[in-house]
């Protein structure tokens, strides 16, 4: 296992430190990877446009290239750049977000390549985490969004982050034990919402 070299930094989970949430975003606009907590698990992430950044997430994590990444965006009118939002979409969108959620949306041009699938679409993110949606404003860019997980194991302790992922890591944001189950991840790019994933978000208003 290699040795870690990554900061961690306390910070608090209700009422985020500004200076705090400041040096994690300025360590993404550096092109640096972190470590942050959201609405379900700990987050692994970037600048949407640092490739050489997406690319050691992929070798940090041992993934596959055709492996998607989500993106997190800070607040709804943030999505429109990124996704196409048909009316229903952003009824469901304004109901259920912030929330631990992923919803896939047809990508707009300004999502590169490597975050869309064959069907030219993206998951995207507003989580309900006062750390996350803190970091989102304060970087004014999408955020990469992978679970903190490597091989399977998920790492809700940023301890554990840092012993198994540290190597390749810049920052951990440590907002302490995050343990709930990962976000439901619901398909809004057709003619009606499709589950693809039950997690944390309520999806029982769904016709099956």
């Amino acid at each position: 296992m290699a040795h870690s070299t990554c900061r961690k930094l306390q910070v608090d989970s209700e009422f985020p430190e500004p200076r705090k949430v400041g040096m994690a975003a300025e360590t993404l606009t550096r092109g640096g990877i972190i470590a942050y907590p959201t609405d379900t698990v700990y987050g692994i992430g970037c600048g949407i446009h640092e490739k050489r950044a997406i690319d050691r997430i992929y070798k940090i994590k041992h993934l596959k290239k055709d492996h998607l990444l989500s993106i997190v965006c800070p607040d709804l009118s943030d999505i429109a750049r990124y996704a196409v939002v048909e009316n229903e979409a952003y009824k469901i969108m304004r109901r259920f977000l912030p929330g631990p959620y992923t919803f896939i949306l047809r990508a707009t041009p300004e999502v590169p390549r490597i975050f869309q699938s064959t069907r030219k679409t993206v998951g995207i993110r507003v989580p309900n985490h006062p750390v996350t949606l803190a970091l989102a404003r304060a970087f004014r860019q999408p955020i990469v969004s992978t679970t903190a997980a490597l091989d399977g194991n998920y790492f809700n302790c940023p301890d554990d982050i840092n012993t198994h992922l540290g190597h390749g890591l810049d920052l951990i944001l440590d907002a302490g034990l995050v343990k709930n189950p990962m976000s439901s991840v619901v398909d809004l790019s057709g003619p009606y919402p499709t589950v693809i994933r039950e997690g944390a978000g309520d999806v029982s208003w769904i016709s099956v």
